[in-house]
């Protein structure tokens, strides 16, 4: 028997006032979280981090270990470089196919563009 269907029937019988029962408010957390998150302003330091996660499967191996992403802010991803020479190529060679990738995975909203820096 329904729990709260049997509280009504015991109150009606002993003639009591009814009590109001509040609705069951529970949520998963995997529901709530974004939202809170988003209504907190955090919502792209979650996107940031899934993109920091991402970044070795999607520029490979050599790559990732002489640059690391360092922020994203406002769709703009900014990476740390270690040299010059793997600047120059991230940014005149490789930028285009890394930032389709990136489209692809994540979103045109969430990632705009890529700026490279050395450091």
């Amino acid at each position: 028997m329904n729990p709260a269907l049997r509280a009504r029937a015991i109150a009606e019988w002993r003639g009591l006032p009814e009590k109001y029962l509040r609705p069951d408010r529970w949520q998963a957390p995997v529901d709530v979280l974004p939202k809170l998150m988003q209504r907190l302003g955090l919502k792209e330091r979650l996107h940031e981090t899934e993109v920091m996660e991402a970044w070795a499967k999607i520029v490979g191996e050599f790559i990732s270990a002489h640059s690391a992403p360092v922020a994203l802010r406002e769709g703009i991803l900014y990476v740390r470089v270690l040299q010059p020479a793997l600047h120059y190529e991230l940014e005149q060679v490789s930028k285009i196919d890394i930032l389709r990738k990136l489209k692809q995975r994540f979103g045109g909203k969430v990632i705009r563009d890529i700026r490279f820096r050395v450091g």
